[in-house]
């Protein structure tokens, strides 16, 4: 959960996404030590050691015992890996059109029904105790972790740790690493599934060290708040109950396409120009207290009403700047896809797989490879 109230930076762990408490890393996938690239393995570095030295101290004098401390940094490390890709997160924001394409695929609300009929009974009881629509609380695990696909793998005390050293957020991942020393000194977890995304946000639902403190709860009454576990009740009911205490109203919906809820049942915003228009109520403000984003409320929102039964948008959004609907650009990658030249998917979002398809194409044909799409390029590969 980004209780940092970051905004969603379209990475996206599941959707990359990533989210709610989270800090803007993104889970890299499903939690196996074989799958951690080499740059997020723990390499030699003094200035590190000598932070870490330091640290315990302060640490120390916070409550971590030396058990913790010992426990926590063993095998702990510097990641160089974490450091790029804090300094490498990209500002740009997607089009909500893209976005949604992406947090309300069709593979995302097939998975989001088949989820939703899994745990049916866990969430009945979950939206019983805490009133948040079970379909929504599905929405968040799929948009945090691809319903618990993608967790992240690297250990918790080395990202934030790596990250408090590095000083850019040095005070925030501090407070951070703190809290994660103390989940663990709190019996939680144990030191080896003490996992999470690059940037130390957790589980199916990806709360932060400071979040999970104040609202995971142990729905499952083993003694533990589990949000790692391969059982996502603990993660799902934790999420729940934050959004239950930041706001949200039971039996309220969190809004909709207009035309699909009356406007007088909350306020109206256009978040994309000449877009589909929206009627927001407060229990979208709860959802932007999980990620401080329009586009991800939205997103939830509009996942959950799929997932629950209902179907795409109605309104149309205008052609992008290069003149293309997402209907032309599914068609410039069904066309490229198809001669040999894979754009990875066929979602109408020209990512990097598609722009590394379109140069293979163009440099192919003696065009300059720009990896740009164009009415043009749709035109030739009829």
């Amino acid at each position: 959960m980004r209780h940092s109230r970051r905004t969603f930076a379209f990475g996206l762990a599941a959707l990359g996404l990533t989210s709610a408490c989270s800090t803007g890393g993104g889970a890299l996938g499903p939690a196996t030590a074989a799958g951690v690239p080499d740059d997020l393995r723990p390499v030699p570095n003094a200035g590190y050691d000598a932070w870490v030295a330091a640290f315990k101290g302060r640490a120390s004098a916070q409550g971590i015992s030396a058990s913790t401390l010992a426990q926590g940094f063993r095998g702990a490390g510097y990641l160089p890996g974490v450091v790029k890709r804090d300094r490498n997160q990209t500002e740009f924001s997607r089009s909500l059109e893209d976005y949604l394409a992406i947090a309300a695929s069709d593979e995302r609300v097939s998975k989001g029904r088949a989820a939703f009929a899994r745990h049916r009974n866990t969430l009945s009881a979950i939206e019983s105790r805490y009133g948040v629509a079970a379909e929504i609380v599905v929405a968040v695990w799929g948009l945090e972790s691809f319903f618990g696909e993608r967790r992240g793998n690297v250990p918790v005390v080395s990202a934030t740790s790596t990250l408090a050293y590095d000083g850019r957020r040095g005070a925030f991942f501090e407070k951070q690493l703190i809290a994660a020393l103390k989940i663990l000194q709190n019996g939680d977890i144990s030191a080896d599934r003490l996992t999470g995304s690059w940037a130390g946000a957790m589980g199916h639902t990806q709360f932060i060290p400071t979040s999970y403190q104040a609202f995971a709860v142990d729905f499952t009454g083993d003694g533990r708040r589990d949000i790692w576990s391969e059982d996502p009740s603990d993660a799902l009911a934790s999420t729940a109950a934050y959004l239950s205490r930041n706001g949200w109203t039971r039996s309220v919906k969190w809004g909709g396409e207009v035309g699909s809820m009356p406007a007088s049942a909350g306020s109206v915003i256009q978040p994309q120009a000449a877009g589909p228009q929206f009627v927001v109520t407060s229990n979208f403000r709860a959802l932007k207290r999980y990620n401080n984003s329009d586009s991800y409320a939205i997103g939830v929102g509009h996942l959950a009403d799929r997932i629950a039964g209902g179907g795409p948008l109605r309104g149309s959004f205008p052609p992008d700047a290069n003149g293309l609907t997402k209907d032309d650009r599914m068609a410039l990658q069904q066309r490229l896809t198809a001669r040999g030249f894979d754009t990875d998917g066929t979602d109408g979002v020209i990512g990097p797989n598609s722009r590394k398809a379109i140069s293979a194409y163009q440099a192919s044909v003696g065009l300059p490879a720009t990896g740009e799409p164009s009415v043009e390029l749709l035109r030739r590969l009829q």
